[in-house]
């Protein structure tokens, strides 16, 4: 690695560069964004003289840099930087490439003992723009340095020309983090410095504009606010308690979907939340996905473990009877705990949990009934999301990397097969997919829905998945029209994914005001004054002989602080009551909205009501 007999010159450095820009990201914001963690980077050395750089690429919406500072900068630290970057770009200083031997580099960076690391790295076979090891062979990645001003950096770019194609005014220093070196919690944690950067200021005013949008989104804050979940240190981060009405989203959810799937011709089971270890290593888990997985459990004479799979004991309830052909597909459904041991700095909320409940399904069926199986799963995720409000998602086929041989089980006739019965079946559906490589499971292709957060950043909410492997690994077998026995399939599915992740999602969707079938409190009975508080629980025990959830608010305040107090609480339905109310057996009704339908009698609202919660619509009234 290093100087070669014929030394490639700046502007053919910079073209390969260019071949560095992550497929699907937009070319110029990449290159801004790269050029302003330099520049950002610049900036901190200049406030923090003493401060050891890692890296810092250019990721979704932004940017980061990771630095080893002497203390944890403060907002007059950031603004202070966000300053000297604007002087920076102002000075319109280029962006020059060299390639270096690593004993040059060695030499430029003598005082950054991080970045002797990377170049270390790089001799022995590349690392990414994540710092992660590539194992490519060195020859495919010259050292090279970038330099604006002052400024040298272990970089292969690419670079915006000269810092005065960033625009001053276009960026924003957003947070300071912890975060270990090259993201092993073996190394020294670091402080890594998010940020934003765009073309111009009315892009990132856009920007911010939905980070606060984000920010009153956030089902943390939501989740608190309208006390549907908690998360109690005594009990431990990652498991959080389902107060009551959280509990009534979830309850919600759970028989929305049982109902779908009773529907579908599904079976629903219960199965224990703990298993043998043994179970998982015929399985092929505890070899794959141990790490993710809770300690075992040393019980008398057996090892337990916390399941962070239904699929085991569903296979092992098809396997504990015969099956013929006639008998397929059979449907097994669950809405299934599971537990994975999540890195505490990534457990958040109910987004990212280690004790869940799974949307869970199994679906052992012909080979030949694979691709009905499939476009039937994909039509229940439609018509599930359509009821659900969710319109903006997309479909990915995830497949393995042919090259990665610890990650994926190794069967390539296995794998060839599935991934082309998927794909066929995905273009026969007529779903719009694209490809994805090395996102698969550890034994097979996939399916995942992509869904976008308020803030546009894409996840995976649901998934269906073809298995060849696992019928190997437990003997399945059923009997063909030849009397022969024969494997059968896996599919694999989640409709909507975990009661955890799917309420952390419409909670953001819906800022908090579901939908009334959904809503933890569907209507609130406001009287005007003590004397129409008997009648306002006449009518709450209607509501709840009804099946419909109601609150009476009969404390001391004004009429009018109460009506407000119930549209932040974001309740559907507010019913005002007075004395013509009494007299005439009406309700006043308000939507959360501040509309006000007037006066409408009792029988009428329970109508409207009815239709509305049946019928799981989005709406507050009828068109």
């Amino acid at each position: 690695m290093g100087k070669t007999s014929e030394m490639r010159d700046e502007a053919a450095l910079k073209a390969e560069g260019e071949k560095h820009i992550p497929k699907g990201y937009d070319p110029d914001l990449y290159r801004i964004r790269h050029s302003m963690a330099h520049v950002m980077a610049q900036a901190m050395l200049a406030r923090f003289p003493t401060a050891k750089l890692g890296f810092g690429p250019p990721i979704e919406n932004g940017f980061y840099y990771d630095f080893d500072l002497p203390e944890t900068p403060s907002d007059e630290d950031l603004a202070w930087v966000e300053k000297e970057m604007a002087r920076i770009i102002k000075g319109k200083h280029a962006f020059h490439v060299r390639e270096v031997t690593p004993a040059e580099a060695r030499q430029i960076f003598k005082d950054q003992p991080l970045k002797l690391e990377l170049v270390a790295e790089l001799e022995r076979g590349g690392v990414d723009e994540y710092g992660n090891p590539t194992g490519a062979p060195s020859g495919d990645n010259p050292l090279t340095v970038y330099q604006q001003d002052t400024f040298v950096d272990v970089c292969r770019g690419p670079h915006v020309p000269d810092t005065g194609a960033l625009d001053p005014k276009s960026f924003k220093l957003l947070s300071v983090n912890g975060a270990y070196w090259r993201g092993s919690e073996k190394n020294p944690m670091l402080k890594r410095v998010y940020a934003t950067a765009w073309r111009n200021k009315a892009e990132l005013d856009e920007h911010l504009q939905r980070l606060e949008d984000a920010k009153n989104r956030d089902h943390r804050k939501i989740g608190k606010e309208q006390e549907l979940f908690l998360v109690h240190p005594l009990i431990g981060s990652g498991l959080p308690v389902w107060l009551p009405k959280g509990a009534v989203i979830r309850r919600q959810l759970e028989q929305f979907i049982l109902e779908m799937e009773r529907e579908a011709g599904y079976q629903h089971v219960y199965t224990p939340d703990v298993a043998k270890q043994n179970l998982y290593e015929v399985s092929g888990h505890w070899a794959h996905y141990k790490d993710d997985m809770f300690p075992p459990m040393d019980m008398e004479h057996e090892t337990l473990v916390l399941r962070p799979m239904n699929c085991p004991h569903h296979i092992l309830i098809f396997d504990s009877k015969q099956h013929s052909y006639r008998d397929l597909p059979v449907r097994i459904a669950e809405l299934g705990k599971m537990y994975r041991f999540e890195k505490s700095g990534v457990v958040s909320g109910l987004s990212r949990v280690r004790c869940m409940c799974l949307n869970d399904a199994h679906l052992f069926c012909r080979p030949d009934q694979i691709k009905e199986e499939f476009a039937g799963v994909l039509r229940l995720v439609e018509k599930a999301y359509k009821i659900l409000g969710i319109t903006d998602y997309s479909y990915r086929l995830s497949l393995r990397d042919p090259k990665d041989t610890e990650k994926y089980v190794q069967n390539d006739a296995m794998w060839e097969l599935g991934e082309k019965v998927l794909r066929e079946a995905m273009q026969e559906v007529g779903v719009k997919f694209r490809e994805a490589e090395g996102e698969a499971a550890f034994y097979g292709p996939k399916c995942d829905i992509q869904i976008r957060d308020v803030l546009g950043r894409e996840e995976t909410l649901s998934t269906i998945q073809v298995d060849f492997h696992l019928p190997n690994q437990f003997g399945l077998k059923y009997t063909d029209q030849h009397d022969q026995e024969v494997r059968p399939v896996i599919l694999h599915r989640g409709v909507i994914s975990t009661m955890e992740r799917m309420t952390a999602y419409l909670i953001e969707l819906y800022a908090g005001a579901f939908p009334p079938w959904l809503a933890p409190v569907q209507a609130v009975l406001v009287p005007v004054a003590d004397r129409h508080v008997e009648f306002a629980k006449q009518l709450e025990q209607r509501f709840r002989a009804a099946d419909y959830r109601c609150e009476v608010d009969d404390s001391n305040r004004r009429m009018n602080a109460k009506v407000r107090d119930a549209e932040i609480a974001k309740v559907p339905y507010t019913l005002v009551i007075g004395d013509r109310e009494v007299e005439a057996n009406t309700v006043s009704v308000r939507l959360r909205s501040g509309e006000n339908l007037g006066a409408m009698p009792v029988d009428k609202f329970f109508d409207l009501l009815r239709k509305i919660v049946s019928t799981r619509s989005l709406k507050l009234v009828e068109n």
